[in-house]
């Protein structure tokens, strides 16, 4: 007759809620580091269509200090830094010349900041795993002005945690981001956000 004492192994269910757990919250990073790897290997196409946004709309975003860009406009040649921009609200673009959801959004973003060009607005567009020679062409077919640095790495984009294009980063007058808008962007939605972040500035 087996002994009553005999001790059982109680399942495994604690490590394996401990694992499943930790790699749940370290997919994002994984992803992230996955995009980086993949622009340093094909820096100069689409790596995949699941990185194109499609849809429009806001995704949740902790108000945080935007990090810094480090890079050289393409057209002038100018240093390209957000610190030099404080005071201003700053629309930070990150997007690709093979997004067809970027080329859609261009003109309109183009002509808005025309709008703005007197207030105190600045546009980075940031052009990520692409090449010189199509994001050159880009701007000038679509007459874009403002200043584009190219990551063609994926070094600022995983800095700020893009996960697809187009994606805006909203920045108010202390550098801090307050928004991120994902998807193609209307010039009627583009310029309520730019006013209502301006209202805030002034009014704060």
């Amino acid at each position: 007759m087996p002994s009553s004492d005999t001790p059982t192994t109680p399942p495994a269910t604690g490590g394996r809620k401990r694992a499943l757990f930790f790699l749940l919250s370290m997919s994002p990073i994984i992803a992230l580091i996955a995009l980086l790897a993949w622009g340093q290997l094909r820096p100069e196409s689409n790596p995949g269509g699941l990185l194109e946004h499609e849809q429009s709309g806001a995704e949740q975003t902790s108000v945080r200090a935007a990090p810094d860009l480090a890079g050289f406009d393409l057209v002038s040649g100018a240093q390209v830094s957000l610190e030099s921009l404080r005071g201003k609200v700053v629309v930070v673009d990150f997007w690709s010349s093979w997004c067809a959801a970027c080329r859609a959004e261009a003109a309109d973003l183009a002509a808005v900041y025309l709008e703005y060009i007197d207030a105190p607005v600045e546009f980075v567009g940031v052009a990520i795993w692409d090449a010189t020679g199509a994001v050159l062409q880009h701007i000038e077919r679509y007459g874009v002005i403002y200043p584009n640095i190219l990551d063609e790495r994926g070094a600022a984009a995983v800095g700020y945690g893009v996960r697809g294009v187009p994606e805006k980063f909203f920045l108010d007058g202390d550098g801090q981001i307050v928004l991120k808008l994902i998807g193609p962007v209307s010039d009627e939605k583009l310029r309520e956000t730019i006013d209502s972040l301006l209202v805030a500035q002034r009014d704060g």
